[in-house]
């Protein structure tokens, strides 16, 4: 394949995206989708725009280029919200030592304009490669995954993706997932002069955590996998009390349980509500879930001997990639959901985690247009004809 990226054009896209808000909370990918969509058509694509909720849009864009299998190349328009401490405009792409700075410039705006890029190489190649490429690039991956469970929902035939998140242009092909049950632990009211009256709810709650810390230690941890570790099982939130002299009728707890690969959710759902039931027989303890908080979803791994997982290994080898993988993200992303239409998949993309979701964020230059490289050559070696 003879075509080279446009290192000039895709800091330009790069630019335009970033100077596009899509911070979620609120989300509002729409502007970004619009671009988006207008450059895959300029290549050729046949896109649709899926609002699925006002403001919240998916681009699914298409290019049939004779029999073969179908390879998705998928990332999300949302970013997170700027907060404090930038040293320059987070909405105006700055080079700096090698560096492109903005908001979603790593996460996941670099990889965004990376596929960009690497689609309209392919575009332009076409008699190197056989088969369906898709293009499909979702809302609202940062709260809840909302854009890709959407689209998975459709049952789209895949055969083969690649999600783009930072990942330094190594090869990720599992990650965790996540539950977050919202425990309410009652107690009685009571005048706090009275205590004796009344039954603490706070306390009760303390007693709770306890518990969850044991499970965590004896049970949850020990479920463990390679690449992504151990499963957890935490507390990230506590509120309890009106008054401040009044017994707490009430304390609700927000869990926080991290699966990894193997786990099945509905097992671990039912766990952690016999946690509350063993609860209740060791200490009189009264606790129900009484909410799901929204999470991206469950844990999801390609097996490392499958076609796309070794071919994409090659191919960063191939671009420089001294050490490339396979590794496990220890968050969750959208492959799970790509997973769940039956493709298998891996996690491919520029810049680091560790600076996504800072002040400051940033693409190496290098990374940035090697990774359009990385993903033209995946893409190609599943499309081969």
């Amino acid at each position: 394949m003879h075509s080279v990226p446009d290192a000039a054009r895709m800091k330009r896209e790069l630019a335009d995206l970033v100077a596009i808000r899509s911070e979620n909370p609120p989300g509002r990918e729409v502007e970004a989708a619009d671009y988006v969509a207008a450059k895959l058509r300029e290549m050729g694509l046949e896109v649709t725009l899926d609002e699925y909720k006002p403001g919240r849009v998916n681009v699914e864009a298409v290019l049939l280029n004779g029999p073969g299998p179908v390879f998705a190349f998928n990332t999300h328009m949302d970013v997170v919200p700027v907060g404090e401490g930038w040293s320059s405009d987070p909405f105006i792409l700055r080079e700096d030592g090698g560096r492109l700075y903005g908001r979603g410039a790593c996460d996941c705006k670099g990889p965004l304009a990376s596929m960009l890029e690497a689609v309209r190489m392919l575009a332009a190649s076409r008699e190197s490669w056989s088969g369906t490429l898709l293009a499909i690039f979702v809302a609202d991956e940062e709260i809840a995954s909302e854009g890709a469970k959407h689209y998975a929902a459709k049952r789209p035939k895949i055969d083969f993706a690649v999600v783009g998140e930072p990942t330094s242009n190594t090869i990720y092909s599992a990650h965790k997932g996540s539950l977050r049950p919202v425990v309410r632990v009652h107690g009685v009211p009571a005048h706090s002069g009275t205590p004796h009256l009344g039954e603490n709810a706070v306390l009760r709650a303390g007693q709770l955590l306890g518990m969850v810390a044991e499970e965590h230690e004896n049970a949850v941890r020990r479920r463990h996998h390679p690449l992504v570790g151990e499963a957890s099982l935490t507390v990230t939130r506590i509120h309890g009390g009106h008054a401040d002299n009044v017994l707490p009728g009430a304390c609700e707890l927000l869990l926080d349980r991290r699966m990894v690969p193997g786990e099945d959710e509905d097992a671990v759902k039912a766990d952690l509500a016999d946690l509350l039931v063993r609860a209740n027989a060791r200490f009189g303890l009264r606790a129900e879930i009484t909410d799901w908080k929204a999470t991206t979803g469950g844990a999801t791994e390609t097996a490392a001997d499958r076609p796309v997982v070794r071919k994409s290994l090659d191919v960063a080898r191939r671009r420089g990639i001294a050490e490339p993988g396979p590794f496990g993200f220890q968050g969750g992303c959208d492959l799970v959901h790509f997973r769940a239409t039956g493709a298998e998949g891996v996690v491919i993309g520029p810049g680091s985690l560790s600076v996504a979701h800072k002040a400051d964020e940033f693409v190496p230059v290098d990374e940035f247009v090697t990774s359009s490289l990385i993903y033209r050559d995946v893409a190609a070696a599943m499309l081969s004809s």
